[in-house]
């Protein structure tokens, strides 16, 4: 198990000063990518299986970002 670097920036936040267009650019390339990757794996082999997983997490992770964007955080 990793451990939390403070120091260490997380994907996210080199995500949230993107625009919104930028990242459905790269939500919709990520889900070609991952649509091409099972072409191939259906034909024959996929030479880094754990690309699936890095690329779904990439699509979510840009989903996230992209719905806080649309909805402001609630302020208490």
């Amino acid at each position: 198990m990793s451990t939390y670097r403070k120091d260490k920036p997380t994907a996210a936040t080199a995500l949230r000063p993107l625009a919104p267009a930028e990242l459905q650019k790269r939500i919709r390339e990520a889900r070609e990518e991952l649509l091409q990757l099972r072409l191939r794996k259906a034909t024959g082999g996929v030479e880094n299986p754990s690309r699936f997983r890095a690329l779904r997490r990439d699509v979510a992770r840009c989903m996230t970002v992209l719905s806080g964007l649309s909805t402001p955080a609630k302020k208490k």
